[in-house]
């Protein structure tokens, strides 16, 4: 049975994106799946699809043009009814605890991930 939230992956890897795909499509069959090449790229999105039941966005912190740190700081920003029913989770390959501190700190996080993150992970937290 598929999982019934929406997933977007905003991330600029190809390589991240590619994994990530294929263990949401595995562990929870996730289709439809969107992806973002950075924190613009996802915010645009939010902005052309308000209308989501449910949505979880598994974010990237280092990435060109507009950073994690950076699309959290737009995310704050928009109206209550596009940040209504949406949980964020930082995926990162950073070792820096002040980038990490910092993601765990702000309201609109629900967990950090390091990255590999492996598929017991998404089906211990989604199912």
């Amino acid at each position: 049975m598929p999982f019934r939230s929406q997933f977007i992956i905003i991330e600029d890897n190809l390589i991240d994106q590619f994994v990530t795909k294929k263990l949401l499509k595995k562990g929870l069959d996730i289709n439809p799946l969107y992806t973002a090449n950075n924190g613009k790229e996802g915010i645009d999105w939010l902005i052309k699809n308000p209308n989501h039941h449910s949505l979880i966005i598994l974010l990237d912190i280092q990435m060109p043009i507009m950073n994690g740190f950076e699309f959290l700081d737009e995310f704050a920003k928009l109206p209550e009814m596009i940040k209504d029913r949406i949980e964020i989770f930082v995926l990162s390959s950073t070792l820096d605890s002040d980038e990490i501190r910092k993601v765990k700190e702000n309201k609109y996080v629900s967990d950090f991930w390091n990255k590999p993150f492996r598929l017991e992970l998404l089906q211990k937290t989604f199912v």
